[in-house]
């Protein structure tokens, strides 16, 4: 006889369906691992489950066959990573035996990593197998118990969580003491708090307007600045100002990071919306994603939220220029062995830097003591088809005596969020579904921005001052979009356009 369980393996976010089918040969003497043969491309951690799951069944009161082992993971041409597969192999032991029925297996998808006393451990990608199992049809899913919250997100199937090997077996042996677990997502936005806040940053009322303006619309923003003016504490509140996230952007969200191991161990899905902030020694592969084992990188777990680069050009270059994709595109597509992986990618870059490399040119706080070459070579490192990318560019100085005494507070990031959430609820009616201003193809800019004379002689000037090439053109329509939608404001004027190319008036002089 041979018993078949049905299972999963994540390449990259996807998951994909995994049967494991299990034969029993003829008696052996003694236990010997070779007895026990696993095949179907098995990673070193789904070889290391043979040893697993003979311990657990033996400390879970389940008997072990004392006979020769066969086990095949089909398809039998994809590599099966990671230890999930623990509980399926188990089960599928459990069935060939029959100490529990394969009817039971049919139509039912398992996965969960056992500990060798038979308690199972929550997994990576529970979400992405969910979803998968909703589409192909499984009327039911076993997952460790921890991994049922998120997993319950797919409609139409049973979830249920166990915590041992032993209630996995008592549940698909028909007992009435489980129940599946239900999904519930109204509560979700109200659970997000922050303890930071706009209402605590004094002063740099300029980078305030413009980071709301990149909240609003979906804007990326360079601030330059010297050592110590707020850049760091300016982005990391640009969250605060961010609208919650919706339920299909929530799951995306959750499958990323869940993927990438980033879940921390919390339950359910995840409403946060992402703020990362890598270190400049990060490398190519901890960015963009990739590695033996394909794992979203930074600016994919950045997904729907944001990614803060502090000292940009100290990133190396050929990490900077990998961001010019996905800042245009919203995905970032990496290549593994004889294949390519493709991961989400839509966030908000905010970028900080010093003006030179000291961090004083031009600023009278400190005598700047870099030569003029290394300043060149400084600003330099950030190529000028990143640079176009970025909509919103921004000085950032420090904050004079009086205004770091100032005892008033800044405007609160919920009254922010307001006009944000105000302003976005028009751009999503306009461009269909969660789409921001910043990703208007030249299509719906024609569309949606009509200039009248007075605009259009405006932007003849700007464009013939300042030698803007036609990406840079279109960006700052986009964001004179975005203001006139923050003033509630359907027609884009002069006032809206003359706000829009300040912020890129001094990178392009």
């Amino acid at each position: 006889m041979i018993s078949q369980a049905h299972s999963a393996t994540l390449i990259g976010i996807e998951a994909l369906p995994i049967v494991i089918e299990t034969d029993l040969g003829g008696h052996i003497q003694g236990d010997g691992e070779r007895y026990f043969v696993l095949v179907g491309l098995p990673d070193a951690a789904v070889k290391e489950s043979k040893e697993r799951v003979r311990t657990a069944m033996r400390n879970s009161g389940l008997s072990f066959p004392n006979r020769k082992i066969m086990c095949n993971l089909a398809p039998g041409d994809i590599r099966k990573e990671g230890p999930w597969l623990d509980l399926p192999m188990a089960v599928s032991l459990c069935a060939v035996q029959h100490d529990v029925p394969q009817s039971e297996l049919d139509g039912t998808l398992i996965l969960g990593e056992l500990g060798l006393d038979g308690t199972l451990r929550p997994i990576d990608g529970a979400v992405s197998v969910a979803l998968m199992a909703m589409e192909k049809g499984f009327r039911r899913m076993i997952v460790p118990e921890p991994n049922a919250a998120e997993a319950a997100v797919a409609t139409g199937i049973e979830v249920y969580g166990v915590r041992t090997l032993l209630e996995a077996v008592e549940l698909l042996n028909g007992s009435n003491l489980f129940t599946p677990k239900r999904f519930e997502h109204e509560q979700g936005p109200g659970l997000v708090s922050y303890d930071v806040d706009y209402a605590d940053v004094k002063g740099q009322k300029h980078a305030v307007r413009a980071l709301e303006i990149s909240a609003a619309g979906g804007h990326n923003v360079l601030m330059t600045g010297p050592p110590g003016s707020g850049k760091t504490m300016l982005a990391r509140r640009l969250p605060t100002i961010l609208p919650p996230l919706a339920l299909s952007e929530s799951i995306e969200v959750t499958r990323i990071h869940s993927a990438a191991g980033e879940k921390g161990g919390r339950p359910g899905l995840i409403w946060e919306r992402p703020f990362r902030s890598p270190h400049h020694s990060a490398s190519h592969a901890a960015i963009v994603g990739g590695g033996k084992n394909p794992k979203p990188g930074e600016i994919s777990t950045a997904h729907h939220g944001v990614l803060f680069m502090d000292e940009m050009p100290e990133f190396e270059r050929p990490v900077l220029e990998a961001l010019r994709q996905p800042l245009e595109d919203g995905v970032i597509t990496v290549a593994w062995v004889s294949n390519t992986i493709t991961f989400p990618a839509e966030c908000i870059l905010i970028g900080a830097m010093n003006p030179c490399p000291c961090g004083f040119k031009g600023y009278p706080e400190q005598k700047c003591v870099s030569n003029p070459s290394s300043c060149n070579k400084y600003a330099g490192k950030i190529s000028g088809p990143l640079m176009d990318r970025i909509d919103l560019h921004i000085e950032v100085p420090r904050l004079k005596p009086d205004e770091l005494l100032d005892s008033s507070d800044g405007e609160r990031s919920d009254v922010i969020r307001d006009r944000v959430i105000a302003a976005r609820a028009l751009q999503h009616a306009r461009l269909g579904g969660h789409r921001t201003n910043a990703k208007m193809s030249p299509r719906e800019i024609k569309e949606t921005v009509e200039l009248d004379e007075d605009s259009r002689d405006f932007m003849r000037v700007i464009s013939a001052r300042l030698g803007l090439s036609g990406r840079v053109f279109d960006r700052i329509l986009k964001v004179a979009r975005t203001i006139a939608d923050l003033r509630g404001d359907e027609k884009i004027g002069k006032s809206h356009l003359a706000e829009a190319v300040q912020y890129r008036e001094r990178s392009e002089a």
